[in-house]
């Protein structure tokens, strides 16, 4: 099959050429750099590339199968109705809002340009439409650092909680969401749907701890894998990683090792942190994953690594300005946490404050910067 690369992130065109991709192709690259093959395998739809958020960006080789799969899971999960798409059109978050679109037969509401909590409430103002005389459900997808922003508004701006309150769900993926974020969000009437899952998996597959139909999760050395129809072919051009990241077991079904250490208990997926994400601090590994979950329950902070002379390597928050109005309490009070949850080694060591989180076109922090920041970088 025929893959055309994408340049750009213009919402309207990636629509249109997932809209051909979807039919009778060709296949499109979004994100790519670099040569790519004019060729791919029959019945791809999207090449998605990675953020690259933890390592060299990977191209992901997604199936028309996969992602409508995706979708028609999806809805019958939450319910259909019209998306309105808020991430951009080259994540696989924001393909999989344009797929569930197509799918439904629906015209997707669309943000364009930068986020703002404005511009949000503004393009939701105009999708309350309805259908033979009922309202028609609607739902978007976001990451956390978006929900923070919108909430924050929410606090004092009535159009931005009539926003937030008018979705049936919003999907909430791409790293952790705090306990106390959501709780602000459920007062302002969000309705957040946590989802798990990525680039591999066709997006998120997992919605508050339960995989959806068809999908299948285990651990396997405390490692979460996840089979099922929604699996990414591989990565293009990278047939030694394809073959050591989806792996079949005896019964000859494939998994996808996701890298991420959890459990699956009674049906329920718990995501306790990247198996690779891990710092030796006084001879003792720990996670940052672990330490931050714990921290984020205390102060909205992201938790890297950096050197320490007593220590080796110790855990280090990086906070904005504005939520940690006074660091030194902020700090003992994450310490105090992390030491009663994880253990005296995971304590932060320090608190570094900037402006603004930096963060990756897909609204992860953008981690490679923030350890460069605590290296003094």
């Amino acid at each position: 099959m025929r893959l055309e690369r994408l340049d750009g992130d213009d919402p309207r065109a990636v629509l249109r050429a997932l809209r051909a991709a979807l039919g009778a192709g060709p296949a499109v690259a979004l994100g790519a750099a670099g040569e790519l093959p004019e060729e791919v395998p029959a019945g791809t739809a999207v090449v998605v590339t990675t953020s690259g958020s933890s390592g060299v960006p990977k191209s992901v080789i997604l199936s028309r199968s996969a992602l409508t799969s995706s979708a028609l899971a999806t809805a019958d999960r939450i319910g259909s109705g019209q998306w309105l798409l808020a991430l951009p059109a080259s994540y696989v978050a924001g393909v999989q809002v344009l797929v569930r679109s197509l799918v439904q037969g629906t015209e997707p509401a669309i943000l364009s340009g930068r986020f703002s909590a404005a511009a949000f409430a503004h393009v939701v103002s105009g999708m309350h439409s309805s259908h033979g005389g009922e309202r028609v459900p609607t739902y978007t997808s976001l990451v956390p650092a978006q929900l923070q922003a919108l909430v924050d508004a929410a606090d004092e701006d009535r159009g931005v909680r009539a926003a937030l309150a008018s979705f049936e769900a919003i999907l909430i993926g791409g790293q952790a969401l705090p306990i106390a974020l959501r709780e602000r969000a459920a007062v302002h009437g969000a309705r957040i749907v946590r989802t798990y899952g990525s680039s591999e998996t066709s997006g998120g597959c997992v919605y508050d701890g339960v995989p959806l139909d068809g999908v299948r999760v285990a651990t396997v050395d405390g490692e979460l894998r996840i089979a099922g129809p929604t699996l990414a072919e591989g990565y293009l051009g990278d047939a030694e990683l394809t073959e050591r990241i989806f792996v079949r077991d005896a019964d000859g079904a494939r998994w996808y090792r996701t890298g991420d250490a959890g459990a699956v208990e009674d049906g329920v997926v718990r995501v306790t942190g990247r198996i690779d994400n891990v710092i030796v601090s006084g001879g003792i590994n720990v996670s940052l994953d672990r330490v931050e979950r714990v921290a984020r329950e205390v102060l909205d902070a992201v938790v890297v690594g950096a050197p320490d002379e007593r220590w080796g390597e110790t855990p280090v928050l990086v906070a904005r300005r504005a939520d940690a109005t006074d660091p030194d309490a902020a700090l003992a009070a994450v310490r105090d946490a992390v030491g009663a949850h994880v253990g005296t080694a995971a304590r932060p060591s320090r608190i570094l404050l900037v402006d603004e989180i930096p963060r990756l076109s897909s609204g992860k922090p953008d981690r490679r910067a923030l350890e460069r920041l605590a290296r003094g970088g």
